[in-house]
């Protein structure tokens, strides 16, 4: 049953809708290595145009209270703003940047994270280890056939990445806090590769193995390696002739070996090992080592695929409107079991607003979307208790492991549940940078106007309601009659105006 009509009007504000991209690009904001990649889609297959990579170390940058030094700052700003230069004029909505370990770690990188958007042209999204789990498995399986069961391993400068999957989809997947340029700097800090350092180094990764071990040590009959540690490791052992095409136990052995009599990275002269991977390599090396030994891994093939790869692919999903976020809140959604008709009609009404508003308050898909998934998510709380059930919902939404979503996402999703109701957390908000905060605000009082609506939770059919906006008064109009017919809906709205006070609006209820 239609729960509002609008007019036509209202409908022409909607914002258009973004026209699909036959060009698409990822950047992958590393701890180690910046990596991009442009592509063309070709019925939804990707045609590589342009790969870039540079050297970055980000993760070296780190201080004891993981904050960010000015000179890694200006490395990574120097590259973004070359890669800026090759991503200059792509439409929005058709790039997509993520940061991973490093920047999961960073403290007050806010100033930063704005400077890197200004060079690239693009936001930036700092992921979870899991998403970035799921998005290198997505990327390895693109170009893998049907091999039944797989394990996949990404070893990357701030973090190890494992998954366990089945043709396109992730199963089981972990992130682990070691990566290449962590353990070197702990176990290697002044370049020297001893017996000893190397003995330990392996011991310190196999415990950040043991927890999960039991997970992936079987139920796989392939596994595979990516990222450019292993690709590093797999050139080596390749052209010193002790592997080919496989990284094999022997063949790390024989690595091993070959890494202690070297002593120094500096004097490293590995075949196949550049100048500019030498420093982070042992600790890289000593990561596969514990890996094999862990996991009981006997070989493992390399993969030329990763995370870039399999961010392209889920951007592509997302233009086709087969976007993996919406799986995870329908998935949300049912585990605590929201009164999904309840939602529905909720997020129906909210949508409605939007329309009539979006071009005046400027907002845009993303905006349509994160309005919607909050709306369909607003009474998960109640499945703790329903005092306070708006915050226990918010907790929820911000903690729970959601496939797609950022960090940034989540937490935008949880601050509009967590202000659905009762009074405005507007300090919130004002956590948020000026122009996210604004629109988030907005889309707060739509979700509030929509859920106070729909207060008697029926399906019977709203009158046609006109929303407009005035600086920051809002005008919410009826047909004549109906607020006196309806007195519990009056009282509402107007104690809905003292609440949005505290966001500096003002809510008028007049006659249509």
């Amino acid at each position: 049953m239609k729960l509002m009509t609008v007019s036509s009007a209202a409908r022409k504000r909607r914002p258009e809708k973004r026209v699909a991209p036959d060009i698409v690009a990822a950047v992958d904001l590393g701890s180690n290595s910046f990596h991009m990649i442009v592509a063309r889609t070709v019925s939804g297959q990707l045609h590589v145009l342009d790969r870039l990579q540079e050297m970055v170390r980000l993760a070296a940058g780190l201080d004891v209270d993981n904050r960010l030094s000015k000179s890694a700052q200006r490395r990574a700003l120097a590259c973004l703003e070359r890669f800026g230069q090759r991503l200059r004029g792509m439409a929005p909505g058709s790039v997509r940047v993520v940061g991973t370990n490093t920047l999961r770690r960073a403290r007050q990188a806010e100033k930063f994270l704005t400077r890197a958007e200004a060079a690239l042209g693009h936001p930036i999204e700092v992921i979870s280890g899991r998403e970035e789990a799921r998005l290198i498995y997505q990327g390895v399986s693109s170009e893998l056939a049907d091999e039944g069961p797989r394990l996949v391993l990404d070893i990357g400068g701030g973090s190890t990445e494992l998954i366990l999957g089945e043709g396109r989809e992730a199963k089981s997947m972990e992130s682990l806090h070691m990566g290449c340029v962590s353990v070197s700097e702990a176990y290697f800090p002044d370049g020297l590769v001893t017996t000893k350092a190397l003995r330990r180094a392996v011991t310190a990764a196999r415990l950040e193995f043991q927890p999960v071990a039991a997970q992936f040590r079987g139920g796989w009959r392939v596994a595979h390696g990516s990222s450019g540690t292993i690709r590093a490791i797999g050139a080596v052992v390749r052209e010193a002739g002790w592997s080919s095409g496989l990284i094999t136990r022997a063949a790390l052995d024989k690595l091993r070996d070959a890494l202690v009599a070297g002593a120094d990275v500096s004097a490293l002269r590995l075949p196949g090992l550049s100048a500019e991977r030498a420093p982070v390599f042992p600790g890289g090396v000593a990561i596969l080592m514990a890996a094999f030994q862990e996991l009981e891994i006997s070989e493992i093939r390399i993969a030329d695929n990763a995370l870039r790869e399999g961010l392209l692919y889920d951007l592509i999903g997302r233009i086709q409107h087969h976007d993996v976020r919406e799986q995870s809140i329908t998935a949300l959604s049912g585990r605590y079991h929201v009164d999904r008709a309840q939602a529905e009609r909720v997020a129906r009404s909210a949508q409605e607003f939007f329309g009539q508003l979006a071009e005046d308050w400027r907002l845009g898909e993303d905006d349509a979307a994160a309005l919607s998934w909050a709306a369909r998510l607003h009474e998960i709380g109640l499945a703790i208790a329903h005092n306070q059930y708006h915050k226990h919902g918010a907790y929820l939404a911000r903690f729970s492991d959601l496939a797609g979503f950022s960090r940034t996402e989540q937490a935008l999703l949880a601050l509009l549940i967590r202000a659905h109701r009762r009074k405005f957390p507007l300090q919130d908000f004002a956590a948020l940078p000026r122009g996210p905060g604004k629109r988030a605000r907005r889309l707060a009082v739509l979700l509030r106007l929509a859920v106070l609506l729909h207060r008697s939770r029926t399906d019977a059919a709203l009158p046609e309601l006109k929303l407009r906006v005035h600086k920051r008064e809002m005008r919410l109009a009826f047909p004549h009659g109906w607020l006196e017919e309806h007195p519990l809906t009056r009282e509402d709205l107007e104690r809905e105006d003292r609440y949005l006070r505290a966001a500096r609006m003002r809510l008028k209820i007049a006659a249509a």
